[in-house]
């Protein structure tokens, strides 16, 4: 473990959480990020700001130990109670969860080796969105080689999501995610989009042009809603892709994914217009 010389960096969090309410981007990443989670004999991800309940980060041990049955998993909070959480569930369960971990940290990251993945979700809401960018590249930097950050927010109750992934301390894809029946129209996502976008859903920015395309291709498909609100959700997201660049290919894109309420798109499509 690196050596503590400094207070943990970063603000404490409101600590919400909930069970399952990473599931979709959990299922994302075991999807998606097969490569970093196979590096090596045993390739460490760390889910940063779990939260009061170190719930979500065991989900993500034991999700992420479905397709890569060596990774280790390091959750880390910046609450020294939090912490306490996360190792008295370890007590309570002894040799159960092995490679499962907490430890007491912030950006820093208090790890003995680089992380192949950093999950850091519904942290950044309450910086500016300098702080945020400066948090993207302080993580990023802290990767392995080849690693990923994948970063985001979501409502309480994990229904309405939208993560960005970075990778070489850029920003490479964004995902929207959403429980499709209780959606109303796509940019009802807004209110969940990364700090470096929220304040820019307005007229002449990149983002605001994507989602108000998505909510009238949602119109447009309207007609699909008698096969269920899936089926309509994958016709908005294929019209969509005619004027757009949806990633349509597996493993980010295609009908298996589209039907779970997901979208990716490279970054280049919401970047900041400035």
């Amino acid at each position: 473990m690196t050596p503590r010389t400094t207070k943990p960096r970063g603000e404490v969090t409101r600590g919400t959480t909930a069970p399952n309410r990473l599931r979709r981007v959990d299922r994302w990443i075991a999807a998606t990020q097969t490569g970093p989670l196979r590096t090596g004999a045993r390739p460490l991800v760390v889910d940063l700001g779990y939260g009061a309940s170190p719930v979500t980060t065991v989900e993500l041990y034991t999700r992420l130990r479905r397709v890569s049955p060596h990774v280790d998993v390091t959750g880390i909070e910046i609450e020294p109670a939090r912490v306490a959480a996360g190792l008295a569930f370890l007590e309570a369960a002894p040799g159960r969860y092995d490679g499962l971990s907490f430890l007491h940290g912030g950006f820093e990251l208090p790890v003995d080796r680089p992380p192949v993945l950093v999950r850091a979700f519904n942290v950044l809401r309450q910086y500016d969105e300098a702080a945020a960018w400066r948090a993207w590249d302080e993580l990023g930097a802290r990767l392995a080689p080849g690693g990923v950050l994948v970063e985001g927010t979501c409502d309480e109750i994990g229904r309405r999501a939208v993560w960005v992934a970075l990778r070489e301390g850029r920003p490479r894809t964004i995902t929207f995610a959403a429980h499709v029946p209780s959606l109303e129209r796509p940019s009802d996502l807004a209110e969940r989009l990364p700090k470096t976008l929220i304040h820019r859903n307005v007229p002449g920015e990149r983002v605001h042009a994507l989602l108000t395309d998505f909510d009238r291709c949602w119109a447009t498909a309207a007609p699909y809603s008698v096969f269920g609100p899936r089926v309509r959700w994958i016709e908005a997201v294929r019209l969509l892709a005619r004027t757009h660049p949806v990633l349509t290919s597996p493993p980010y894109g295609g009908r298996a994914r589209w039907r779970l309420g997901e979208v990716t798109l490279p970054w280049h499509t919401v970047a900041p217009a400035a």
